[in-house]
């Protein structure tokens, strides 16, 4: 068996970091990342700067990205103005994302919910790039709480593209919770998968339960990094070393060179000069 790894420590793992990272050392993140064998990169989000300050100048961050066969590269946009941005560049699918609530969607990308959802129905219509769509707070919203898995199914119906993620943007899911949603949106036909937060370190137990229900694609974020700066207390993403470790013991292909992948996280380790929250980048690969 084999799954679709997209690390989205470039876009997710760093805009929720105090310090805003510059263009060019974010796409030698990127770089680096596709050294190690990712088959599929986050590279930039095509925002309002003045709303995620640590996501501005994407373009600036294509441009520097040194292009490796076997690598795919994304970017997350919220609606068409940000889509017409990314189309604009050299990358080469869409990542269009919407919220499962009202409030979320107010306070991401002030759109109300229909409004988000037609964005979303406009630019997967019109991409002329392969394309994913995200449903954020799928299970979970920190105004509203508790998701209705009812709701999200309805906003995937809604949504024609090939690849469908749930995104556990606060942490609060637990492997039963997830398995269900996944089998359930899964009968739609498109690719499912799982956007992971650790929060409350149900992380990797929610990976492996979408994995046995039927999930190809997972996102994951080098060193555990992560957080949404419209999430109060949302904490990192699951580390995407960690995640390979246990898709690997399992028996599932990642292609990825976890070594290499290791020594990403030191590297950016030393560049944040704190320890992140992923484990095996500390642990060390095993065996050695």
């Amino acid at each position: 068996m084999r799954v679709t790894l997209c690390d989205v420590g470039p876009r997710d793992g760093l805009q929720n970091e105090p310090d805003v990272v510059a263009p060019e050392v974010r796409a030698e993140l990127v770089n680096r990342l596709a050294g190690a064998g990712l088959p599929r990169i986050e590279a930039a989000s095509f925002v309002r700067a003045e709303r995620v300050p640590q996501m501005a100048a994407p373009e600036e961050v294509v441009a520097a990205i040194e292009r490796r066969d076997g690598t795919e590269y994304a970017g997350l946009v919220l609606n068409v103005k940000g889509y017409e941005r990314l189309r604009a560049t050299a990358l080469d699918r869409v990542n269009c994302t919407l919220a499962a609530t009202e409030s979320f969607n107010r306070r991401n990308g002030n759109m109300s919910l229909e409004e988000a959802t037609e964005q979303a129905e406009s630019i997967l219509a019109a991409s002329e790039l392969p394309t994913t769509a995200t449903i954020s707070v799928a299970f979970g919203c920190p105004f509203e709480g508790r998701v209705d898995p009812g709701r999200v199914f309805e906003l995937c119906e809604r949504l024609e593209t090939r690849e469908l993620v749930l995104a556990d943007t606060i942490g609060i899911a637990t492997p039963t919770q997830v398995k269900r949603l996944v089998e359930r949106v899964s009968i739609l036909g498109a690719e499912v998968g799982v956007h992971l937060h650790n929060t409350r370190n149900t992380g990797f137990a929610n990976a492996y339960a979408a994995l046995e229900a039927g999930a190809t694609l997972f996102d994951a974020s080098v060193g555990g990094l992560g957080g949404c700066p419209y999430a109060p207390k949302a904490t990192g993403n699951i580390a995407t070393e960690d995640l390979v470790y246990l898709l690997e013991g399992e028996g599932v292909e990642t292609g990825v060179d976890l070594e290499a992948l290791v020594g990403v996280s030191q590297w950016l380790e030393g560049l944040l000069g704190r320890r992140l929250e992923g484990y095996v980048y500390r642990a060390g690969v095993w065996p050695a």
